[in-house]
């Protein structure tokens, strides 16, 4: 790959005529996330020039994705499994930081260097056939007919979507018997700020996810009294996770979606990691799991056996589901509730690509989703612009306190 200059990038940006809202661009990328800015960084590569061949639209109000919502107290030494974005290393990172920072940072600096004009915040309401017919229902040409996108900065007009929307914006919360009449607090995970909230709180935990373990093992040793309950009895992992067991989770997820089913969860094909945190967490008891109770209680929970637990506060670590509500007018679902897709492109829709979604929802699999979107979007626009050089980036400061980087 050749590089220009950062400075001679940042130049020809600038020069680069800003688009305006009801414009019509090649391509609308919708989020800035892991999968978003790979997305981006690759469009930009094979020629497409950011605000005026495509344009990036992100609902957060900063750069790092649903990284900058992260509580406080997961710093970036707990982070695992996180893969750098294509074209730039995250090097020197101070692992005593919090993560939010950490990233949001690293993501903030990737933008600038690749001029990729992020456009926030912006909600994109819908995305519907200029035609007012999804084009599973319609025949003919599906490269020369344009999709409107519908923004809180105006609409779009764009020859090819990709959708890089992620979870963030839907957590899941699970109905439950007795929901409402208890008198104590219930949150979800996404409200999680810290464990100092639950200081001297009876807390029930709910979920079987990474985060429902690093959030119960920081509640622990302030909280009075902890319960963890799971629908389905947790798998821990021993060892590496290699190449090979990642395409067998890949291939199961990848399953699903081929039968129009929603995706799974990470965790429910991967298991949870076995750090020494998490070993000594389950020899202490912490990680003690019991079977999902029977019902919500106004002072606790009650299991079908008539066994209880009295609790303040109740917290929901059940996971997210795609935020895909805004591409509904396109009829993209199937019976089953998922999208059918090959690659990153859905079948109903040969213009529309999900990346961030289901076999691609992993910090590795966004990066090549981005990456393979844009080739296919290639061969579907026609001739592309000339390929252009990018930046090599310069070495970020370091900072304080022990380097760390992120695997390539």
């Amino acid at each position: 790959m050749n590089y220009t200059g950062v400075r001679g990038i940042e130049a020809e940006v600038e020069a680069e005529v800003k688009v305006d809202a009801d414009a019509n661009v090649d391509v609308v990328v919708i989020g800035a996330g892991q999968a978003g800015l790979a997305a981006a960084f690759h469009l930009r590569r094979a020629g497409y020039v950011p605000d005026r061949d495509f344009v990036v639209l992100d609902h957060s109000p900063r750069p790092g994705g649903a990284w900058q919502f992260r509580w406080p107290t997961l710093t970036y030494a707990k982070v695992h499994g996180m893969h750098a974005l294509p074209g730039m290393e995250l090097t020197g990172a101070d692992p005593r930081r919090p993560s939010s920072e950490v990233i949001g940072a690293y993501f903030d600096r990737y933008e600038q260097t690749f001029g990729l004009r992020v456009h926030r915040p912006v909600s994109v309401t819908a995305v519907r056939e200029s035609g007012g017919v999804p084009w599973a229902e319609r025949a003919g040409d599906v490269a020369g007919r344009r999709l409107l996108v519908e923004t809180s900065e105006g609409n779009f007009a764009a020859r090819a979507l990709v959708n890089a929307t992620g979870t963030w914006d839907r957590p899941f919360w699970p109905r439950l018997p007795g929901q409402e009449t208890f008198g104590g607090r219930q949150l979800h995970s996404s409200s999680y700020d810290g464990p100092e909230s639950f200081r001297d709180a009876r807390v029930v935990v709910v979920g079987g996810g990474t985060s429902a373990v690093q959030q119960l093992m920081e509640i622990a040793p302030v909280a009075a009294a902890t319960t963890w309950v799971t629908r389905r009895p947790p798998v821990f992992r021993e060892g590496t996770f290699g190449a090979e067991q990642g395409r067998a989770a890949v291939a199961l997820v990848e399953e699903r979606v081929r039968q129009g089913l929603p995706p799974r969860s990470v965790v429910s094909v991967t298991g949870l990691p076995m750090t020494e945190a998490i070993r000594q967490a389950r020899e202490s008891g912490v990680l003690e799991r019991l079977p999902l109770f029977e019902r919500v209680t106004p002072t606790g929970v009650r299991w079908h056996d008539g066994r209880t637990a009295e609790a303040d506060v109740i917290l929901y670590a059940t996971g997210f589901r795609a935020a895909l509500d805004h591409l509904a007018p396109l009829h993209l679902r199937e019976p089953g509730g998922g999208i059918r897709m090959d690659g990153t492109r859905t079948l109903r829709d040969p213009r529309v690509h999900l990346v961030g979604y289901g076999p691609s929802a992993s910090t590795i699999g966004a990066n090549r989703a981005g990456r393979a979107a844009v080739g296919d979007l290639r061969r579907l626009l026609g001739t592309p612009p000339r390929p252009r050089a990018l930046p090599r980036p310069r070495p970020a400061p370091a900072e304080a306190g022990v380097a760390g980087s992120l695997a390539s």
